[in-house]
């Protein structure tokens, strides 16, 4: 078993199987996340995901066998076969760093969050941590850098100091500690994870689709944009493809005439 991708009703839960080797990632396994992101991005039935670990492991990142591979490939011939799999040649990493995806995504982390799984959440929306969670930056301490988004979301997502705890001194942090510095938003007993989480991707899903879409996709290209400028002109092109949608007529509607709505996701 690896990774499964498992749709119940317009929730998707994404679990990584592989607890033999820490819920890390080799080429077979990457490829594998990337092709679930692929199917949540274009299922329009699909809402809202949640992605969790089997165990006491969220996600311990690349499989180091696989990180030393790289890493001879590339000393030897300038180029790695192996990284270029797993990134889809440098365009996309199964850490959501270069996949659009305007759908939320929440964390269910259940265990050690460590190098890849930590770049793994940065791509996320929502995070929900056990509280026995683990939450660690350890590339330095592996002479590796963490290039699957880590350095550059992590200072635009918490605290510039913070932030450099993490990348800097590659320690653990405890799941309280993680709550603090505002890179996870709950901590729960670890019975209570999943069932946490589904109620968070409960209440998303109850929703208009397009409407949280688009707010998602908003915040998500306003905050790589250059200017304020930029960010006010993507928020207006999310706004007419919002209000374009049968959804943004039936939301008033179902309102007014005090019934529940009933989303076409159109």
């Amino acid at each position: 078993m690896a990774i499964r991708y498992e749709k119940t009703d317009h929730i998707v839960v994404i679990t990584m199987d592989r607890y033999e080797k820490r819920n890390s990632f080799d080429v077979d396994h990457a490829e594998q996340l990337m092709a679930c992101w692929d199917e949540l991005r274009d299922d329009p039935d699909a809402w809202v995901a949640i992605i969790t670990g089997v165990n006491d492991c969220f996600c311990s990142g690349g499989d180091l066998n696989a990180m030393r591979d790289i890493a001879r490939e590339t000393a030897l011939t300038g180029r790695s076969e192996s990284k270029a799999r797993m990134t889809r040649d440098g365009k996309a990493y199964f850490t959501l760093k270069g996949f659009d995806i305007y759908k939320p995504i929440i964390a269910a982390v259940n265990g050690h969050c460590i190098a890849g799984g930590m770049e793994l959440l940065g791509g996320t929306d929502i995070r929900i941590a056990s509280r026995d969670a683990i939450f660690s930056i350890s590339e330095v301490r592996r002479g590796l850098f963490a290039g699957g988004g880590t350095t550059a979301r992590m200072p635009r997502q918490i605290a510039w100091p913070a932030a450099m705890e993490l990348l800097l001194v590659g320690g653990n942090v405890s799941a309280e500690r993680a709550l603090q510095m505002g890179l996870i938003n709950q901590v729960v007993p670890p019975e209570e994870l999943l069932e946490t989480a589904w109620r968070w991707a409960e209440a998303i899903a109850a929703n208009a689709p397009i409407a949280v879409q688009g707010a998602k996709k908003s915040a998500l290209l306003g905050f790589r944009a250059a200017s304020l400028d930029e960010a006010y002109a993507i928020e207006d092109e999310c706004h007419d493809w919002v209000y374009n949608s049968e959804d943004a007529q039936e939301g008033p509607t179902a309102f007014l005439e005090k019934r529940k709505p009933v989303w076409k996701g159109r």
